[in-house]
């Protein structure tokens, strides 16, 4: 007998038995497996010497077939007193893998698993205690952790879509919940079809806006994906792509212009030596070589910890239980087996990277580290394989990278497209020089803040019909609706209103503009105004008849005041001592008839009572045509602003001189057409209802009222709209607003307030009226389902607390360029307007005019037309002639005394003159020159 005779494995003088558990589709692990047996057989310092080995290999889906394998093995192993010491678990996931865990679990057997998963995913082994711990050991295999580095990319460069394909290299099914988990990337995992399927699959993609493609496999499969992607034109700025393999070799495919990040694994600095001796010496040639050399050192470490434990006399022999005898309720206990820190304690040089075991399963793995380099592809061929930099295995590990903004360059630009619609001032067109548009407004900014919390990129365009979006009667959209719903755009932007139809088919963002709703758009009421208005308040017969009053009135004063005994001029003798003297020829008659409409009045009256009688009657005509006059100026400039025929929607139903109506197609037009409906249907209930021959007298006389208990307000309203005849578009509607004649006889707008509320600051002519109604919030739409709500609701939320959207509002509509600065209307507060008085400034800048005129005429009639000489016509008193003398002013006359005027001279006064100088005096108040 042999000295082990209870162990298939010689360690020393201690007998090991082993049991290896596999999968079929897992080659790589068996070949390993062999490669570290036949390398423990040949390598005399490992101190490990065997005699047999158990292999289970499972090829069935079928747990309990699986199940009775293991124990028909274990069992036979019992009763040859070979009971297993180590369970080699290699299988990889699913039933196999957790079949063998509740296997090892029941019995406390000893095990070291390879299987794919972190602690969750090992369902078996989820709930272990501190002590089951120690032997149950689960390190994962570099394909289990390679995965990870899609999550580190992702976080790095903040990657908001991935579409991650992968071969069955990979294992993936236990990370759909838990590779991006927490992480707000919409991403989707998938096993990469056929050939033949693999464009078809990449198209299904693409429609689900994934830009940013993770391909995990063999150099064959990446190939052929980057080939399809090639064929499909998936290369450029709008898509980035990340190939991720185990294999060593260069990356090739046959895309005609393509940079794509590449991935692969490379063995540690100090393991290359020892790797390369176990290619060459025992035959380490199974690919992947990194998975390979860990089944390698992970099976040679296992054995080398349970030797070390048994020369230590760590090893606690404990009685088996078979798997007849055991019993649920019963569970099988192991103590003082720590096979976890003896697995740490191994000092065996690890052939590709070292181990890392942590306390709990699932966070110990193989430290590989993988190169990141940035592969060129033109033409087919490889042009450069640039390394850029690295990644160690891990589940939180980080890209460790040379140029950090070279590298998120490559990434795929977050490319939105965007339709809009073209409204001032949301959204307007500019064009420059070379006949490029762009786009400016509300909306432009706001879709600019948002790009810096998120970062992506957009390009932007009209929808085809410049309309935001109605659903007609078959169910069909048109507008920036019919773009979402078919996804040629992925963001709706402009002043979309946020309505319940929509909402079925389309998903909005939390509103970013107030409550806007229907309002009416009319032509402001023109107050005519003339500088000369104060004229006007008379007709121009009534101005001719004051005239000729006046002067008649005038021109009968005179003649009265020349033919009447009683007058001054009749009696001077009489009135020779009154203090006021006053001569009513024709020109006092004017003066006097002009004056006595003045406030201080006409002056002396005439002293006839004619006369007297004839200024009484003018006093009274001026008295009553001043008063009638004031009050009819201040009525004449009040009546033509108190004309307001429409101040509200009621008010524009109820008349019927102004047309009014909403552009065809808008949502305006939508709201009147349904609430007419609305009321035409609520009065088919009411007449069904009321007429019911089934009623009885009481209940008919319940329904008996005086008012009509449904309105027709809006059916009316909506018959009037038709015939009115809507304009085609909002630019037919304001030209039709223009051409009114005035505010209370035209056309009437009715739109949205934003836009009716843009026109009246934009035009002087436009404005708008009562209060708005049907409102609704304006918001952001995107596809149903899309993910950008959530990251736009964030944005937009950030953007209200940093008050951000009301400086854009003041922006774009309290300091907006194109903003005109109107003339004042009048109101009822304000005074008269410079306008309609300025004419009375006129005609005393133009008396003062004529006064001027007549002060030049009259200087120059006096200094030169009338200018007086005194000659001796006949000589002097005496002379040679001996006749009467004859004098004659000569020479320009001095000052004259202060109350001698020299256009009065007359005959008599020179007679008057001359007798004084021939008596030897003086005449008063007459210089010595003038005597002579």
């Amino acid at each position: 007998m042999s000295l082990c005779t209870r162990s298939v494995f010689f360690l020393s003088l201690f007998c090991v038995c082993a049991v290896f558990v596999n999968d079929e589709s897992n080659p790589v692990a068996e070949k390993a497996l062999d490669v570290a047996l036949n390398y423990v057989r040949r390598t005399g310092s490992t101190g490990i010497q065997f005699d047999s080995f158990q292999r289970v290999i499972s090829n069935t889906s079928d747990a309990r077939t699986l199940l009775e394998a293991l124990c028909d093995k274990y069992d036979t192993a019992l009763k040859t007193e070979k009971p297993p010491d180590l369970v080699l678990d290699f299988t990889q996931t699913g039933v196999s893998s957790e079949t063998v865990k509740s296997f090892t679990h029941a019995l406390a057997l000893p095990t070291v698993s390879a299987s794919y998963g972190q602690e969750d995913d090992l369902r078996q082994w989820r709930f272990l205690s501190d002590e089951q711990l120690k032997y149950l050991v689960q390190i994962s295999p570099p394909a289990d952790m390679i995965p990870e580095v899609i999550r580190s990319i992702v976080l790095a460069w903040n990657i908001s879509n991935a579409g991650i394909l992968f071969d069955d290299s990979f294992v993936m099914d236990h990370k759909y919940k838990s590779l991006l988990q927490n992480v707000p990337t919409r991403h989707l995992i998938a096993a990469v079809e056929d050939v033949r399927n693999i464009k078809r699959q990449l198209t299904r993609l693409r429609e689900l806006d994934i830009v940013n493609f993770f391909v995990l496999g063999r150099l064959a499969t990446l190939k052929n994906v980057l080939d399809a992607a090639n064929a499909n034109k998936y290369f450029g700025r709008k898509f980035a792509w990340f190939a991720i393999t185990q294999d060593k070799g260069q990356l090739k495919c046959s895309a005609s212009n393509a940079t794509i990040l590449f991935l692969k694994p490379e063995p540690d600095p100090a393991s290359r030596e020892r790797l390369e001796k176990l290619r060459t010496d025992f035959s380490l040639t199974a690919e992947p070589e990194i998975a390979s050399a860990f089944y390698f050192d992970l099976t040679l470490r296992s054995l080398m910890a349970l030797k070390q434990m048994m020369d230590k006399g760590q090893w606690n022999k404990q009685p088996y239980v078979s798997c007849e005898e055991y019993e649920e309720d019963k569970p099988v206990s192991r103590t003082g087996v720590d096979l976890r820190k003896a697995l740490r304690e191994v000092a065996e040089p690890a052939s590709y990277a070292p181990m890392s075991l942590a306390d709990h399963n699932g966070h110990s793995y193989m430290e590989a580290s993988m190169r990141l380099e940035k592969v060129t592809v033109m033409n087919g061929q490889s042009v450069s394989a640039e390394v850029e930099g690295s990644w160690k295995l891990g589940l939180e590990s980080q890209l460790s990278v040379k140029d950090a903004s070279s590298i998120a360059n490559l990434t795929a630009a977050s490319v939105y497209r965007i339709v809009t619609v073209v409204q001032k001032p949301f959204v307007m067109e500019k064009r420059d020089k070379n006949g490029g548009v762009s786009y400016e407004g509300y909306c432009i900014d706001l879709l600019e803040e948002i790009r810096k919390i998120i970062v992506f990129d957009y390009e932007i365009y009209v929808a085809p019909d410049n309309k935001f979006g109605n659903m007609d009667e078959k169910g069909q959209w048109d507008g920036m609706i019919k773009e979402l719903m078919e996804k040629r755009a992925d963001i709706g932007l402009g002043s979309l209103a946020v309505m319940a139809e929509r909402e079925n088919v389309i998903d909005f963002t939390v509103p970013y503009y107030d409550l806007v709703g229907i309002s009416i758009l009319m032509k402001k009421p023109e107050t005519p105004t003339s500088l000369f208005k104060f004229l006007t308040v008379l007709e121009t017969e009534v101005w001719l008849c004051i005239l000729a009053a006046y002067f008649f009135t005038s021109f009968l004063m005179w003649v009265f005041d020349r033919w009447s005994p009683y007058s001054y001029q009749n009696n001077r003798e009489k009135y020779k001592d009154d203090e006021e003297k006053r001569e009513f020829n024709l020109k006092e008659c004017l003066w006097f008839c002009m004056t006595s409409l003045t406030p201080q009045g006409g002056g002396e009256a005439p002293k006839n009572l004619s006369g007297r009688l004839v200024a009484a009657t003018w006093w009274l005509f001026g008295f009553i045509i001043i008063a009638s006059y004031t009050a009819n100026l201040a009525a004449f400039l009040t009546v033509s602003r108190l004309d307001t025929p429409v101040e509200s929607l009621d008010d524009l139903s109820k008349q019927y001189k102004i047309q009014y109506a909403p552009f065809n197609g808008s949502p305006a037009m939508t709201y009147f057409q349904r609430m007419a409906d609305i009321e035409t249907r609520f009065y088919e209930i009411w007449k069904d209802m009321s007429l019911n021959d089934s009623l009885s007298e009481v209940e008919r006389a319940k329904l008996a009222v005086w008012d009509y208990p449904v309105g027709d307000k809006y059916t009316k309203m909506w018959q009037a709209m038709q015939d009115a005849k809507m304009p085609k578009d909002l630019e037919d509607a304001v030209a039709r607003v223009r051409k009114s004649e005035s505010s209370s006889d035209g056309f009437a707008y009715l739109g949205d307030a934003t836009d009716i509320r843009y026109l009246s600051l934009t035009n002087c002519d436009l404005q708008m009226v009562g209060e708005e109604f049907s409102r609704k919030p304006y918001a952001i739409a995107v596809q149903q389902g899309s993910p950008l709500k959530d990251q736009f609701n964030n944005a937009i939320l950030q953007l209200l607390n940093k008050r951000k959207l009301e400086k854009l509002k003041e922006r774009w509509w309290s300091q907006n360029p194109e903003i005109k600065k109107c003339d004042k209307q009048d109101d009822q507060q304000d005074g008269i307007s410079i306008q309609n008085i300025g004419g009375v400034f006129i005609v005393i800048f133009v008396g003062i005019g004529l006064a001027c005129v007549t002060l030049a005429f009259e200087y120059y009639w006096y200094k030169y037309k009338r200018n007086p000489r005194v000659t001796d016509l006949a000589g002097s008193m005496g002379g040679p002639r001996g006749g009467r003398p004859h004098l004659a002013v000569i020479g320009r006359p001095d000052e004259l005394g202060a109350k001698m005027d020299a256009a009065k001279l007359d005959a008599a006064a020179l007679g008057q003159a001359f007798n004084y100088r021939r008596n030897g005096n003086q005449l008063p108040g007459v210089n010595q020159a003038w005597q002579h």
